[in-house]
Formats: C-alpha cells, structure tokens, sequence
C-alpha cells in the first residue's frame, strides 16, 4: 500500500517533489500503525486492487479511509470504516 501511496502522490496533479515524496512517506512509516492485509472480503468487483484498502483497514480497525478513488467512494462506508474524500475529512478535523 506504501509504494501504491508513493505512485499516486508523485502524479502531476499533486506537484510534489521526489524528495517530498519520500520525506511523507518516511514519517508515514514512523507514525503509523503497519497492519498486515489478512482479511480477504471481494467487494470491488470493478478493481479488485482496491480490496487491498478494504481489507488492510479492517485488519487494522480503521475509522476512516481517506480517499480520491471512486469505487472506494461509492460504498461511503465499509463495516465500519467510513470512506472519505480529503474535503470531507477537512470537515470532520475541524
């Protein structure tokens, strides 16, 4: 999922550098909790990759995934996990 990160956000859209890249990446790894993906729910039929997501943060007991991607958005909620788009998360942070 880390590498799967590191390729979204070096896309032109998000303009960061490489060196941006891999100093959020490095503090990502040192301030999160790294759960392995042992779950195996099927859910996005469309793009099985985003499974992975699905299945990590229930491992994992997360609150919420954060996200840009449209299959996750659609389901809006995965047992507990809500799934949110940055702008959303905003809101809820403040």
């Amino acid at each position: 999922m880390l590498a799967e990160l590191a390729d979204v956000i070096t896309r032109d859209k998000f303009t960061l550098k490489t060196s941006q890249v891999d100093r959020f990446i490095s503090s990502l790894v040192r301030t999160s909790k790294m759960v392995p993906d042992n779950a195996r729910f099927k859910v996005v039929s469309e793009d099985p990759d985003d499974d992975v997501v699905l299945n990590t943060a229930y491992t994992g007991k997360a609150d919420f995934i954060v996200t840009g991607d449209r299959h996750l958005l659609a389901l809006e909620q995965f047992k507990k996990t809500r799934i949110v788009n940055v702008n959303q998360m905003l809101e809820i942070l403040m």
